[in-house]
């Protein structure tokens, strides 16, 4: 009961510090060239982006012992001010969207100050520093297609279940019928993952108004499945795949060709996704080419780099990729891989991509600065559409 009590009294103290603050932050003088990023909850309040990209918190909370700040990992103390407010100021950031949260006398918190996102297994803040060139990734005067959330049917986890679906502009004017990307997030995320901090539809109205891509529909589904033995699918092998590739082929992919006007043929469906979203596009995408005939693996970790992985061996995960080449070519119009240059995954792509390449495997590749985080997946989105169903 003290526990219990105790966990909702910090969280409580957080909530209200932050409510406090932001009823103040007009009276703040703030760092010359700072300013309020997109996730914040009271655009004239903190946190506050600095102009070399370091970011500065301030929380009130008077009660509190001690206060943090988990930014992607790297814990910050911050530093208690007379009248009890506390402050720190971090290491300059990357471009991008980053998680974190508040550790208010040991207890992590949401910020109550900024939007919150579900990512890391929980629902989290986050920041957004933008990155110059980037104008893609952000609303601009140009026709904008449609998010909608749908829900479906799965026999697999024997539930309804939601998908959210982009349609590009002019979808429900017309009846011509597009071709369709399903899109998977990675662990720890859902089915928002590439709508909301992927930001899906800015970057496919933008391309699609500039000529860049083709009009598609996206198609995000939840990939955490229970299997109907108990248990979630998943995993980064073949076998651990087949919860997930049944829900797909047997019931998103049905559902979504039966609502809404899209083309039916292999050809005009790719699948593609994020970490974990990518490694279930490899295998799931490049061993069913009955059904896809695109894929793109955005910074998966089944290659190495990460706790668990093991010697890749091509061949005896694709059968025939390295044995019979030609075909497996034929196959698909598009493959592409991708991943952060900071990302520990980095040198095992690399390794492997040049394995598939030395093979004669037609495989494009390109890596972006950043780490395992969003502003590579978004990059990586942006590429991938522009080389699909053309």
């Amino acid at each position: 009961m003290r526990t219990t009590t105790f966990l909702f009294a910090a969280l409580l103290t957080a909530v209200c510090s932050i409510e406090t603050l932001a009823q103040g932050a007009i009276r703040d003088v703030f760092p010359k060239g700072s300013y309020s990023p997109v996730t914040n909850i009271n655009r004239g309040g903190y946190p506050r982006v600095l102009a070399d990209g370091s970011v500065m918190f301030r929380v009130n909370a008077p009660q509190a012992q001690s206060v943090q700040v988990d930014l992607c990992g790297t814990k910050y103390d911050m530093v208690r001010a007379e009248g009890g407010a506390w402050a720190v100021t971090t290491k300059a950031q990357v471009p991008g969207f980053h998680y974190y949260s508040l550790i208010v006398d040991g207890v992590s918190v949401a910020d109550p100050a900024s939007r919150s996102f579900y990512g890391c297994s929980r629902w989290s803040s986050a920041i957004e520093i933008p990155e110059t060139g980037m104008d893609d990734f952000e609303v601009q005067d140009v026709a904008h297609g449609d998010v909608r959330t749908v829900w479906y049917y799965s026999k697999v986890d024997e539930t309804w279940r939601p998908l959210m679906v982009y349609t590009p502009a002019g979808y429900d004017e017309g009846d011509r019928t597009y071709p369709v990307v399903y899109i998977q997030h990675g662990g720890g995320e859902d089915h928002r993952g590439w709508m909301e901090q992927g930001r899906t539809a800015q970057i496919m109205d933008n391309l699609t108004a500039a000529g860049k891509a083709v009009p598609m529909i996206v198609v995000s589904s939840n990939s955490n499945v229970l299997s109907r033995s108990g248990g979630m699918g998943g995993g980064y092998n073949w076998q651990g795949m087949q919860s997930f590739r049944n829900e797909l082929i047997d019931n998103v992919i049905p559902f979504v060709e039966s609502h809404y006007r899209v083309k039916k043929d292999r050809k005009s469906r790719a699948m593609c996704g994020l970490s974990m979203g990518g490694g279930q596009s490899f295998y799931i995408g490049l061993r069913s080419p009955e059904v896809f005939a695109n894929v793109g693996v955005f910074s998966t970790g089944m290659f190495g780099g990460i706790r668990g992985a093991s010697e890749f061996n091509l061949e005896s995960e694709v059968p025939g990729m390295m044995t019979n080449t030609e075909a497996f070519n034929r196959q698909f119009d598009v493959f592409f891989v991708t991943c952060g240059e900071q990302d520990p995954r980095i040198e095992y792509t690399r390794n492997i991509v040049k394995k598939m390449r030395d093979g004669g495997v037609e495989v494009k590749f390109n890596s972006y600065p950043g780490d395992h985080e969003w502003q590579v997946w978004r990059k990586s989105l942006h590429e991938f559409a522009q080389y699909l169903f053309k």
